[in-house]
């Protein structure tokens, strides 16, 4: 559309031919979706692309007693108008051969991954629901599932702490009511770290799936009892392959920031929860280790980012 050019001979007077209207129909068309396009690559560029390249470039220096914690990567000499770059491998080399952070990367998908499935169990009824309510109640049974986010989610972690301590209300309840002689111990965890992220995470699982379910085209649960299929086949049949964008854009809400929390591992979890959240912030802030944090903080972005763009190549593929 961009290489359309007017057409020649076109009268200057007069009234403009149809010709010349639609032409300046198509450019004005152009215009307005080279400027949709372009909003939003400034804003990734800029809030994403940019501070990745920064946080990139922190992670081929080295570390130094300085402020900032690094050496630089350019190095200007004015007098002899010479440029020395200076770029260090060392942290990546480092990262691979240290089973710590292996073991860290490991557990983050592990945990992500556990607390993703119960999430997706746990949502698809309520989305289901929600989608075959009526509509006057749709609006409620959302409300309901949005409300959480009205509230901080510092003071939400800290209320599971509450419930879930030695003397907190569900040990108290079940000891009260005699199911229980002593205390359970649910909290620091990974039982609780499930819990945390499950719960949070929650309504990122409902949302998508609810507005994939209620685009479904209900004729077809009819036709497929119609032809004799069991409740449950229609499920697997029909339902579950119509759901399946809202399940995976659901599943990638939550595994995604799931890889990467902090707040809830630190809060509930024991001192065996071992995250990639939580060594980030020690090498920040503790060790003050720039350059291994930035390290971590570039293979975990590449192996979460890295198979996402991967299968949507594949499906687009297999579209064409």
């Amino acid at each position: 559309m961009s290489d359309f050019t007017p057409p020649q001979g076109l009268p200057s007077k007069g009234k403009p031919s149809r010709l010349v209207r639609l032409w300046t129909r198509l450019r004005t068309i152009n215009m307005g979706r080279s400027a949709v396009i372009t909003i939003p690559s400034l804003w990734l560029g800029i809030f994403f692309f940019i501070p990745f390249l920064v946080v990139f470039k922190i992670s081929l220096s080295e570390s130094a007693i300085a402020i900032p914690p690094y050496t630089a990567m350019f190095a200007w000499n004015p007098e002899d108008a010479y440029l020395t770059i200076k770029a260090s491998f060392s942290n990546y080399l480092f990262l691979f051969q240290n089973d710590f952070y292996l073991d860290a990367y490991l557990s983050s998908i592990r945990i992500a991954a556990v607390s993703t499935f119960f999430t997706l169990i746990i949502g698809f009824p309520i989305a289901y629901m929600i989608a075959r309510s009526k509509p006057t109640m749709r609006t409620l049974l959302l409300s309901l599932v949005i409300l959480p986010f009205w509230t901080s989610f510092l003071l939400r972690v800290y209320a599971w702490i509450a419930l879930l301590k030695k003397n907190g209300v569900i040990n108290e309840f079940l000891m009260s009511s005699g199911l229980i002689d002593h205390p359970l111990i649910m909290l620091q965890t990974n039982f609780s770290v499930y819990l945390g992220i499950v719960y949070t995470y929650l309504p990122f699982m409902i949302l998508p799936l609810y507005t994939t379910l209620e685009k479904m085209d209900i004729t077809l649960l009819e036709a497929s009892e119609d032809l004799g299929a069991k409740p449950y086949q229609t499920f697997f049949l029909v339902t579950l392959p119509l759901a399946v964008p809202g399940i995976v854009a659901g599943c990638l809400l939550v595994f995604i920031p799931a890889v990467g929390e902090f707040v809830i591992p630190s809060l509930l979890g024991g001192s065996n929860t071992l995250m990639i959240g939580r060594v980030l912030w020690d090498e920040f802030f503790l060790n003050r280790d720039w350059p291994m944090a930035s390290a971590v903080a570039i293979v975990m972005l590449v192996l979460l980012v890295g198979p996402i763009m991967f299968m949507r190549s594949r499906s687009k593929r297999e579209e064409v």
